[in-house]
């Protein structure tokens, strides 16, 4: 069921939704992925799964292969060998429109992808006229998430005067206009100030009891952390370890050459959802 209540099947190739997925099958699947550059193994045969309510993070230091491995995920650059599964249906080589269009995924970039010079309210309308969406869907959906974010006052503002948290807001919103099944968020966390990554973490705890799968990849370690069910920590090209935020930060390799001998999860407040 989507969350109006209507029913919706899957379209001939396109990914079961989440509630139709086998008991036990991830929502997102990775198997053996590996790039090449040159004579250089950027990535070397990498594995993760994320699974349907649950928020995982993909770490790892800088040239790690992290970045490229997520940027396969989401299908921005190709795999010389491996395979990426949403919902248990083979994506690899799709493009990222289809990943989003067929397959259910939902996609917040690193750089800023809102439009300057619209509105707060146009910026979503606009991306649910693409969709195909008819007038009166796409403004039900524009007031349903512009309350779930508590930008509803904020929606006949320019998106150009926002302040970073009301941006970042706004590009999640964007990202869930199409109601997908797993979202894929890239440095999340990136230029808000510490009150605002706090109100971004409450977001993604609720899309994740929304059903939601999440993966996260950040340089803001210990924000990540404090967030997610498991993570995987990339290292040279391959999984160095995985597990839950306490099992990855008790891994001796992981600390020497990653998170530092004195890193923890710090204080683990969970504030009010804005808008909640």
């Amino acid at each position: 069921m989507m969350r109006d209540g209507k029913s919706r099947r899957p379209e001939q190739g396109a990914v079961p939704l989440a509630d139709d997925l086998p008991p036990g099958t991830p929502m997102l699947e990775v198997q053996g992925l590996v790039k090449i550059y040159g004579s250089r193994r950027v990535v070397d045969g990498v594995d993760f799964q994320v699974f349907p309510g649950e928020i995982v993070g993909l770490l790892g230091p800088n040239g790690a292969g992290k970045t490229t491995s997520f940027r396969m995920t989401c299908g921005m650059i190709e795999p010389n060998a491996g395979t990426v599964r949403l919902g248990g249906v083979d994506v690899t080589h799709w493009p990222m429109y289809r990943r989003a269009r067929d397959g259910g995924m939902g996609y917040l970039a690193q750089e800023s992808s809102i439009f300057r010079k619209l509105s707060v309210e146009d910026n979503l309308l606009g991306v649910m006229e693409m969709l195909g969406m008819d007038r009166k869907t796409r403004r039900a959906r524009c007031n349903e998430l512009l309350d779930q974010f508590n930008i509803a006052h904020l929606r006949k503002n320019k998106a150009v005067s926002l302040s970073g948290g009301e941006r970042r807001r706004l590009e999640i919103a964007r990202a869930l206009v199409s109601q997908p099944r797993i979202i894929l968020l890239d440095e999340p966390f990136t230029g808000i100030d510490p009150v605002t990554i706090a109100s971004i973490q409450a977001i993604i705890r609720q899309l994740r009891s929304e059903g939601i799968a999440i993966l996260i990849t950040d340089h803001q370690v210990r924000e990540t952390l404090q967030i997610t069910d498991r993570s995987y920590v990339i290292r040279t090209g391959k999984v160095l370890c995985h597990g839950t935020p306490e099992e990855v930060l008790s891994n001796p390799e992981a600390r020497r050459s990653y998170f530092g001998e004195d890193m923890d999860l710090g204080p683990m407040v969970s504030p009010p959802v804005p808008g909640s």
